[in-house]
């Protein structure tokens, strides 16, 4: 290791009156995990996404292995040895499997105009089952898999070519930890070819463990690179943010005795092939956490509660007596839903920030003679967004401009508005940097203290160890545990519970 790979010379991109990128330069080399961090709109995906051509440069350069490039949509960039596996889905409704995988690269398949789809789904067979997933089938339409079997499907396309670059942007947290593991697996071979992996991550103990080295990005601004065995997270804290963090992450007390009102019943909940028998009460003023491993069903119980399970059997039912059995009956009783998938189940990409966190409040926002009122609606979106910290040029902006943070800023001022008394959240601080996961510990601290009640679902066991009354763990679709807090909890204690 040590040769230059990738220099970035006097990079700037701008959205508007927002400095994305501000001139940053410095250089990656071949054969090293590089990472990159900052805090949200901090320019780290801005600058990833102008080096695999999903957005251009405004000026500025990329100079890999002695020659400029600049592509301008990602089958350029994977022609220049270049390649990305993003934070949301980066596969395609509608098509194979085989299709995503070789999207953009049909005409090697292709002869006189016709596509040899026999020889496509052999080839990305043989890709799957190099890589360990022989269960997914390469003729099967993607959406028949889940988000993280997509995830799987998307190492392989960004890989099987062996580009020169790999551009891993907060990808591990949409992975399970069995998907993080294979994941970490081909970074090491990349690595290991000579090759380059660009890591984008919030999680700093990963950042340390699997990189080699970090750049620091402040505000589109280029701050420091480091040696990952020469800093701990402390010193990267201090680099991303400018300043000492105060306070803890974690909710400090233990012992608390939980109400005993129960809000919500769960009684005999099943959904075929994902969930069995499942049964549980939530309380008022309690933070009811749900782990497990991937396939699980924990992901499933947040859509089984908020009505969005389509063929879902079993009762779920409010302390007034009612039965929710579809997301409006959730929303007029007062519970709020957000889904691990943000793009596609939790935000509207393609309208503003503004009509986005109005959107479940629009009820509240009516003038007394039913229509909405602008000025009602702006003052209320700015709110919630100012009490986020969205990073935005105005309400007016578009969600799908935002950083993957912010769009998670968004889902969470959206139902921080609305005001829910239960609040279902589905992988909360995925994608957040460490500032503003103390504010969401803080914000669901406040929640319940006010009496509302919370359900989280979380892949990150120390989160959930930290800062619920109570844990339970599934597996395989049914409930396999269930522990109380206390200071004594482990990481094993869960983790044996789970497989």
């Amino acid at each position: 290791m040590g040769e230059v790979r990738l220099k970035i010379e006097h990079l700037c991109k701008t959205f508007g009156i927002t400095k994305a990128v501000a001139d940053v330069s410095f250089s990656i080399k071949k054969g090293e995990v590089h990472a990159l961090i900052g805090e949200n709109g901090s320019g780290k995906s801005t600058l990833t996404n102008m080096l695999t051509g999903i957005y251009t440069i405004d000026s500025g350069k990329f100079i890999l292995d002695g020659r400029e490039v600049h592509p301008k949509n990602q089958v350029e960039a994977n022609k220049e040895g270049i390649s990305i596996i993003v934070q949301e889905l980066g596969t395609l409704s509608g098509l194979t499997v085989a299709e995503n995988i070789f999207l953009g690269h049909e005409d090697k398949f292709t002869k006189f105009g016709i596509k040899n789809t026999n020889l496509m789904n052999k080839m990305a067979t043989e890709l799957l089952k190099k890589y360990g997933f022989d269960r997914i089938k390469a003729g099967e339409i993607i959406d028949r898999y889940n988000f993280e079997d997509r995830k799987l499907i998307e190492i392989v396309k960004a890989t099987y070519f062996e580009p020169k670059i790999v551009v891993i942007d907060e990808t591990t947290t949409a992975l399970s930890n069995e998907g993080r593991h294979e994941l970490y697996k081909h970074m090491e071979r990349i690595k290991k070819a000579g090759n380059t992996v660009i890591f984008i991550s919030h999680d700093l103990p990963e950042i340390l463990e699997k990189s080699d080295t970090v750049t620091v990005l402040r505000d589109g601004v280029y701050i420091d690179t480091v040696s990952s065995k020469d800093i701990d997270e402390e010193g990267l804290r201090k680099l991303m943010v400018g300043r000492e963090l105060e306070g803890d992450y974690y909710r400090k007390q233990f012992g608390e005795s939980v109400k005993d009102e129960v809000v919500l019943s769960v009684k005999n909940v099943s959904v075929p092939g994902l969930l069995e028998d499942v049964s549980f009460d939530l309380h008022k003023g309690e933070i009811l956490g749900f782990g497990g491993l991937s396939e699980s069903g924990m992901h499933e119980i947040g859509k089984a509660i908020f009505g969005a399970s389509y063929d879902r059997s079993g009762e779920v039912i409010t302390s007034d007596g009612t039965h929710i059995n579809d997301i409006p009956t959730a929303i007029a009783h007062s519970i709020a839903y957000t889904s691990k998938d943000r793009d596609n189940e939790s935000v509207v990409m393609n309208e503003s920030i503004g009509d986005n966190i109005c959107l479940p409040s629009l009820d509240k926002l009516k003038l007394k003679w039913k229509f909405l009122s602008d000025r009602a609606m702006n003052n209320f979106a700015n709110e919630y967004a100012k009490k986020m910290s969205v990073k935005m040029v105005n309400i007016d902006q578009f969600v799908s401009d935002l950083s993957g943070g912010n769009k998670q800023k968004v889902v969470l001022a959206r139902w921080i508005g609305k005001d829910s008394d239960i609040v279902v959240l589905d992988s909360p601080t995925r994608g957040i940097d460490i500032k503003v996961k103390q504010d969401i510990y803080n914000l669901m601290n406040g929640m319940i203290k006010s009496g509302k009640s919370i359900i989280m679902i979380s892949e990150e066991l120390m989160e959930l160890i930290g800062m619920c009354d109570r844990i339970i763990i599934m597996k395989d679709g049914k409930i396999s545990g269930e522990i109380d807090r206390s200071v004594e909890i482990g990481e094993n204690t869960l983790i044996s519970m789970m497989v």
